[in-house]
């Protein structure tokens, strides 16, 4: 084990010393002999927005294969550490080893340091395995444009950041979106910011809910890509709140509750 490794608290520099690599050449677009490989599994949609006490963000579940739906249960938005999460667009297995890495990354660096990494960071953490990642962006299959986001305790504050797949990050001021679903919901933020009567910062953490279940039914009825509310499957996004106390999820049971009262009363 290097030594070098051990002393700058990087989880991903100690994984590398010792010969992990997480792009492996033996993956590519093809089988080695020219021929292509099916169509790759990926995931959208994916917000963020601030709301009164935090963040907001939150996913629907579907993952899809070209025009095949893969799954109707995928879990977009991933705890990290105890005040930040990252939501996922694009390849689930590439989007989901980046959340494990980051998450060990930051767990060494906690104990190894005896303090939390700043969230400058953490962002930069994120940036790098995103760099790491190029070549498989670039063949096509491993593409992964994040969300994350994270309560600054130093500022007392929510924060959001989007990504694109080269690894470069912004920040989002009010909220973020990503996916294919996001054209649809994009415009719709913007309004409710600006003319909605309240802005997003001053919305309560149920408003903010039901205007997140809003967007998303939204966005499945004009992206295929995009999965909407199965009633009868009991089937609702991940939402998860960020906020000074830590992260916490929204049950189904109250998920459900709104939808049924806030989501369908018009209908």
């Amino acid at each position: 084990m290097e030594k070098s490794s051990m002393n700058d608290g990087d989880f991903w520099s100690l994984l590398k010393g010792n010969g992990y690599r997480f792009a492996p050449a033996s993956l590519s677009a093809g089988d080695g002999q020219g021929n292509a490989l099916g169509p790759v599994t990926q995931g959208t949609t994916i917000l963020s927005l601030k709301y009164q006490s935090g963040v907001l963000v939150a996913g629907d579940r579907r993952a899809t294969a070209g025009t095949t739906v893969m799954h109707d249960r995928t879990d977009k938005v991933i705890d990290i550490d105890r005040h930040s999460v990252l939501a996922i667009a694009g390849v689930p297995a590439t989007a989901f080893e980046i959340a494990r890495v980051m998450e060990h990354t930051f767990k060494y660096y906690r104990r190894s340091q005896l303090q939390e990494l700043s969230l400058e960071g953490k962002m930069r953490a994120l940036s790098k395995l995103l760099k790491e990642n190029i070549p498989m962006a670039m063949q096509g299959i491993g593409a992964v444009a994040p969300i994350y986001a994270a309560y600054d305790l130093q500022r007392k504050e929510g924060k959001i950041f989007f990504y694109d797949m080269l690894g470069a990050g912004f920040e989002g001021v009010e909220y973020s979106v990503s996916g294919s679903g996001s054209p649809a919901i994009r415009g719709v933020l913007h309004y409710q910011n600006r003319w909605g009567g309240e802005t997003l910062a001053e919305m309560s953490e149920e408003k903010a809910i039901i205007l997140t279940m809003r967007l998303l039914e939204t966005a499945a009825e004009f992206d295929s890509a995009t999965g909407g509310v199965n009633r009868e499957s009991r089937l609702y996004p991940s939402i998860k709140l960020v906020t000074e106390a830590g992260v916490r999820d929204i049950p189904s049971e109250m998920l459900e509750s709104l939808y049924t009262r806030q989501v369908t009363m018009n209908r």
